[in-house]
């Protein structure tokens, strides 16, 4: 079994909001009423990628 890294985006996740959730350094120089431009973008049109999930093979 392998063990992702802290900020490595695991399957099915989109990249860009794994790194915004999890890594603080990210929204830190915003202040607490600012919206992060690429979240807010996010947000009206959705992730344009999704780390696609490993294809499962117990045969």
């Amino acid at each position: 079994m392998t063990v992702a890294k802290p900020l490595e985006t695991p399957p099915g996740q989109c990249p860009q909001c794994w790194r915004h959730a999890y890594d603080k350094s990210v929204h830190g120089r915003l202040g607490p009423r600012e919206d992060c431009p690429q979240c807010v973008d996010h947000m009206v049109n959705g992730c344009p990628y999704i780390v696609p999930k490993k294809k499962s093979s117990w045969w």
